[in-house]
């Protein structure tokens, strides 16, 4: 009989991967959606594991709400959360990130810690737990911390969530060992599964695609691939080693600049006007007054996400695919699932085909 694992957040687009790669991996898989009625907004999935030949069901449960949390862990083996808030604009209140950040990690960590058949719980975190705040751009490391006190409402959220779950963790009763162990992707890329299933990390690309900003600001976030993320969570479930632990999977950052050349010598000649104008800061800090979404940037301007993926290849033993295929890969879904309009003029260059997104 297939193991079971709780997948939190299911329409969201890293738990599609995941829910994916369990799937092709021979779990069973059960996971949590807000509104059972919405049939439409998990389609993707049930054609996805009807092709896979997998056993996939879902389960009603909110984060807000302790509803819903037992009868979902009940009869898994394991629980991957990975359903979290991640705004596309700063929110008026940063409570209105943390507090459901915190609390929600904590209701799955509880409702896990009372079912005694559940063995570990692997935690979606980010390297905005780790990389920011600090005084010196250093290449960091598991061992890093994001200082709260001086970043924005969502690595605070993040930073504050994870270190919830470890407090949680170290505070368990005699005889209980459930264990945790802990992702910290870097800016997620990839392929959609549906249109349904964007993120605010796609938000940079399909900005470019649509020139709709006056070019790139001078910020560069270390990226990682959706599906190799997806493969590092079943790793961090599967590995006995990687209990009590935190791993990075980010590759070396990428300035969105470097982005918008690589989406406009493919995009171009296909009728897109990618811009590769890099904005000055000022430019950038007077156009979020107007715009949230560029306010996102404004606290990373000038500097990198610069982190070491060397513990999670060395332990997990996981790898993962060239940058540019994970930027191309997301563009090419975004304009096959028509988040990106097609141009005026669309034609593949002469010799060439447009990409899989979706392909290995």
């Amino acid at each position: 009989m297939a193991e079971r694992v709780l997948v939190t957040g299911a329409t969201g687009f890293i738990a599609g991967h995941c829910i994916a790669e369990l799937l092709e991996h021979g779990y069973a898989v059960r996971a949590t959606v807000r509104d059972l009625g919405n049939a439409g907004k998990r389609a993707h999935l049930v054609a996805l594991a009807q092709r896979l030949g997998g056993e996939l069901e879902f389960t009603a449960a909110d984060l807000d709400n302790d509803t819903g949390w037992a009868a979902a862990v009940s009869g898994c083996t394991y629980v991957m959360h990975v359903a979290s808030p991640f705004p596309s604009q700063p929110p008026a209140d940063e409570r209105e990130l943390i507090g459901p950040a915190v609390e929600g990690t904590l209701r799955v960590l509880r409702a896990a810690a009372d079912n005694t058949g559940v063995r570990r719980v692997v935690l979606t975190s980010s390297v905005a737990a780790i990389a920011y705040g600090h005084e010196h751009d250093d290449v960091r490391t598991e061992a890093d911390w994001s200082v709260v006190e001086r970043v924005a409402a969502y690595p605070k959220s993040k930073t504050l969530a994870e270190r919830a779950a470890w407090d949680f963790i170290a505070a368990q009763p005699a005889g209980r060992a459930l264990e945790l162990a802990v992702v910290n992707p870097g800016m997620v890329l990839g392929p959609l599964q549906a249109t349904t299933s964007t993120s605010t990390s796609h938000e940079p690309v399909r900005r470019l695609l649509i020139r709709d900003a006056p070019g790139s600001p001078r910020t560069a976030w270390a990226p990682v691939d959706v599906r190799d993320l997806a493969v590092a969570h079943r790793l961090a479930m599967e590995k006995p080693e990687a209990a009590g632990n935190r791993y990075i999977c980010a590759g070396k950052p990428m300035w969105m600049g470097e982005m918008a050349q690589l989406l406009a010598a493919e995009y171009n000649p296909r009728g897109y006007r990618v811009t590769t104008r890099v904005v000055p800061d000022l430019m950038v800090r007077a156009v979020a007054i107007f715009d949230k979404g560029v306010r996102l940037v404004v606290p990373t301007l000038g500097r990198a996400e610069t982190v070491s993926a060397d513990k999670a290849r060395r332990e997990l033993g996981w790898t993962m695919r060239p940058v540019r295929d994970a930027v191309l890969d997301t563009a090419e879904s975004l304009v096959q699932f028509g988040v990106v309009p097609a141009p005026r003029r669309s034609t593949v260059p002469v010799g060439g085909t447009a990409r899989n997104p979706l392909g290995a």
